[in-house]
Parts: C-alpha cells; structure tokens; sequence
C-alpha cells in the first residue's frame, strides 16, 4: 500500500527560505538606502533653496543698495558742483545708476511672487517700493533746482538735500539692508539645517550596517539550521539513498537509518522507496496476469477476423450495386438539366414574341389615332370647300348685278367655284379612303390584341413547364446528392470495415507483442531487490 505524506502545517520551500533571508536583507538595504536618499535631497534641498533663492534675492538686494548709495552720493556732488559740466556728469551718474537699478527689479520680483515664498519677503519689498518711488520723486525735484543759474534754487536745492533726501535716503538703504539681513538670516539658518542632517547622517549608517551585518548572520545561521532539517541528512547521504534506489535496492530505508525527522527529504525517499517497492511487487503480479490475458486475446481475434473478413465482402458487392444505380440518377439529372435549359429558352422566346406584339398592337393603335386625326383634317378641308364655294356664288351673284364691270370677277369666282367643287370632290375621296383604311387598321388592331392575348397564354404555359422541369431537376440533384451520400456511406462502412479488418490483425500482433512485453517487464523488474534479498545499505550520517 502506498504511502501519502500530507503535513499539517505549510513548510516553507529551501528556495522560498532563501528568498525570505535575503529578501529580508534588501528590504533593510532598501530603507537604509531611502532614509540616506531622504537625507541627501533634504541637504539638497537646503542647498538648493541657499542658491537658487536666498542667494540670488540677496544678489539683487545688494545691487540696489549699490545703486542707491552711489545715487545718494552723485546728487550730493550734483548740488555741491560749480560747473554746469560737472553737474551733467553726476545727473548722467544718476540715470546709469537708476537703470542698472531697473535691471534688479524683474528678476527679485519673480522670485520673491513664486508660489511658496515667504510673505515677510513681499512686505520687506513693497517698503523698499515705497521708499523708492519717494526718494525718485525728491531726487527730481533737488536735480531740477541745482541745474539752474538762480542762486535761491541752488541754496533751496542744498537745503531740501540735507533735510529731505539724506533722511529719505538713509531710510531707503535701510530696508534695503534690511531685506539684505533677512535673507542672510535665512541662508545661515538652511546651512545650519544642512550641517546637522550632515552630521547626523553618518552615525545613522554606521549604526544601520552594524545591524544589517547582525541580521545577515542571524538569517544564515537560521537558514542553514532550517534547510539542514528539512533535509534530514547531508546532501552527500541523500544522493547515496538516491543512487541505490536507481540501482534497484528497493530495501526498507527505516530499518538502516533508524528514526527519521517527519517532513524532511529523507523521510520523503524513504516513504518513496516503500511505496515503489510495493509497485514493483504488484507489477510482477499483474505481467503473469497480462501474459495469460494475451492468449485469451489471440484466440479471440482469430475469429474476429475471418467474420471481418465476410463482412468487408459483402459491402464491396453493395458498393457496386450503388454506384451503378449513382450513374443513371447522374445521367436522369444531365437529361432534366438540358430540358430545363430548353424549357428556359422557349420561354425567353415567347417573352420576345409577346414584346413583338404588343409593339405592333401599340403601333396599329397609333395608326388608327392618326387615321382619325386625319379624317378630321379631311373635314376641314371640305368644310373650307364648302365655304369657298357659297363665297363663289356670292361673288358670281355681285358680279352678275355689276354687269359688264363685273364680268372679269365673276370669271375669277367661276373658277374659284370649280376648284372649291374639285376640293370637296377630293376630299372626298380621301376621306372614303381612309374610312377604309381605319376600318381595316381596327381589323388588324382586334387581331394583334387577340394575337398578343395568346402569346401571353404561351409564355404563362411556357414559365410552368420551365418550372416544373426545374422542380424535376432540383428534385433529381437532390436525389443525386442522396443517393452519393449513401455511398460515401457504404465507401466509409467498407473502409472502417477494411480498418476494423487491419485492427484486428495489429490487435492479434499487438496481443502476441503484449505476451513478450509482459515477459520482458518481469524479467525487468526483478532487477529489484525486495525485503528477504540480502544488499548493502549504506549508513547516514
């Protein structure tokens, strides 16, 4: 009986062992590296913020006060000059000064509105604003009083430079300064924050490798303890069990090792090498078991095949009767094909002929239209005659009264008489005429009526019979295509027959084969050397 090891609790794979201990040291390799990367983009950050900010605001801070020191001290030589030229040179000093002033104004400003910036940056700017627009306003003022010949000018410009722009000055250069001082408090604070997280850094990384080292150690330690009993002996011992199962000692593995740890690999191979001893055992049983089967088989095919045989037989007679009787129901189909064809062309002929009709009963029915348009013209030519020849008469009768002056009119009106009369005497006859040719077109107009109503007779019978040759024919393909499906039938049966024949010949060779086999499997498995056989077991350690 086999054994089936199922263990109560899941154990872990010496893969998935591994895996765990070293996924454990990357995962602390992993925070160890993300807090030392926090670190670093933490003095980055500082650095960053010291010079693309601080730095940079401080730059242009400093620019101003260049700019309105240098300014403060040109107005003062502007009033104190004695010289037109001199006083040029300095207001000239002054607008430099001012733009290059100007230049600073941009760039402070978009860094000190950037989202995120300090507020206490745009309230120190705005006074730096104020106080710049006043001290513009005040330096105008003094420049356009000392630039002048009038002595009182130049005394009040002196004046208004020492009580007004000096303090407004002083007061401009320090929020200047003051801006100065806040950024360089700022600068100083995140270098402050650098250095600590600088120096705080390296004794975090020494303290964490010491620990990854520790923990490298522990999970060694506990994954060779946890592999080593899984496997329940050295790998060396285990290929040694290994190698004698494949040389077919099959001996109980319990009985040379002793006790064996549940669970391990070498438990494993000893259950493994119960439950094949048991197979080996019961496959000796079963190949007598085959051997006898096999003759029982043998004899059975025997007589299987020569029924077979009889069989296959009497389907090829049948075979042929059917193709004979496939041949006349494919002749049949190509007779009732052919009819339905000439079926067909009667029918498209009667259809012309039918056309022909009924051109040429619409043609008379248009000549007996003309005819009659006709006989109404005629009646208006008799008509006008009719008329002409009362107004002969009339012209005859005046030119009777007239006497002799009218003797060359009423020759005129004898003639007109008599062509009046020669008119209607014509007309006439035309008229006669075509009385007679209208009654002759509506002869021929009944006849091609009659004519075009049999023709429409014909073609109806012709469509059935084209019909009913078609039905016979569909229904002759349709009995063809039976009839060929019965022998595809009777041809399938036959082969499966002449396969079923053949089977039974490689049944009987496949049964004696199996004889052999099944000597052969008992010769192979008594390779194996059962409990009761004596065999070297080696000895784990």
């Amino acid at each position: 009986m086999s054994q089936k090891l199922s263990p109560t609790r899941r154990h872990w794979t010496v893969a998935q062992r591994l895996y765990a201990g070293f996924g454990l040291l990357v995962a602390l390799l992993a925070v160890v590296t993300g807090i030392a990367m926090y670190k670093v983009r933490a003095i980055d950050t500082a650095l960053r913020a010291n010079s693309e900010e601080h730095v940079l605001i401080q730059r242009y801070a400093i620019n101003f006060r260049g700019s309105a020191h240098d300014r403060a001290i040109a107005l003062r030589d502007v009033v104190l000059s004695s010289t037109p030229a001199g006083q040029q040179q300095e207001a000239a000093a002054i607008d430099r000064l001012a733009a290059f002033y100007a230049q600073s104004v941009t760039p402070i400003e978009q860094l000190i509105q950037r989202p995120g910036a300090d507020p206490q940056l745009a309230t120190l700017y705005a006074a730096i604003q104020k106080l710049e627009t006043q001290a513009n306003a005040t330096t105008a003022a003094i420049l356009a009083q000392a630039q002048t010949d009038d002595p009182q000018a130049r005394a009040a410009a002196q004046e208004q430079l020492w009580n007004q722009a000096k303090p407004l000055y002083a007061q401009w250069l320090a929020a200047i300064n003051a801006l100065i001082d806040f950024e360089e408090t700022r600068i100083q604070a995140e270098n402050r924050a650098a250095l600590e997280t600088a120096g705080g850094f390296m004794p975090f990384m020494l303290t964490a490798l010491a620990i990854a080292i520790l923990l490298s150690v522990l999970v060694a330690w506990r994954a060779a303890l946890r592999i080593t009993r899984a496997l329940g002996a050295e790998p060396q011992a285990l290929a040694e069990v290994a190698r004698q199962v494949a040389q077919g000692n099959l001996h109980s593995l319990q009985a040379s090792t002793g006790r064996l740890r549940p669970g391990s690999v070498l438990a494993s191979l000893a259950a493994m090498q119960d439950s094949l001893a048991q197979v080996v055992h019961q496959v000796r049983e079963a190949s007598h078991s085959v051997s006898h089967g096999s003759l029982e088989i043998a004899g059975g095919n025997a007589g299987l095949l020569q029924r077979t045989q009889e069989q296959a037989s009497h389907l090829q007679h049948t075979a042929a009767s059917m193709e004979e009787m496939t041949a006349t129901v494919h002749h049949t189909a190509d007779s009732a094909r052919q009819a339905t064809e000439l079926a067909t062309q009667a029918s498209q002929s009667a259809q012309k002929g039918g056309s022909v009709v009924a051109q040429v009963e619409h043609t008379m029915a248009a000549i007996t239209a003309s005819s009659h348009k006709m006989a109404d013209i005629i009646g208006v030519i008799d008509g006008i005659a009719f008329q002409t020849n009362i107004l002969a008469l009339n012209a005859a009768v005046e030119a009777a009264r007239a006497g002799e002056q009218g003797k060359g009119f009423a020759v005129v009106a004898s003639e007109v008489r008599a062509l009046a009369q020669r008119s209607a005497a014509a007309a006439g006859e035309i008229k006669q005429l075509i009385d007679a040719s209208i009654s002759k077109v509506h002869e021929g107009e009944q006849l091609a009526s009659h004519a075009g109503a049999t023709m429409t007779d014909i073609v109806t019978q012709a469509q059935q019979v084209a019909s009913l040759i078609a039905a016979i024919s569909a229904s002759t393909v349709q009995q063809s295509s039976g009839i060929g499906l019965v022998n595809q039938a009777i041809e399938q049966l036959d082969h499966t027959t002449q396969q079923n024949a053949a089977m039974v010949e490689q049944s009987a060779a496949a049964a004696d084969a199996l004889k052999q086999q099944a000597a052969q499997l008992a010769q192979a498995v008594n390779v194996f050397q059962l409990d009761g056989t004596a065999a070297a077991r080696p000895r784990l350690r």
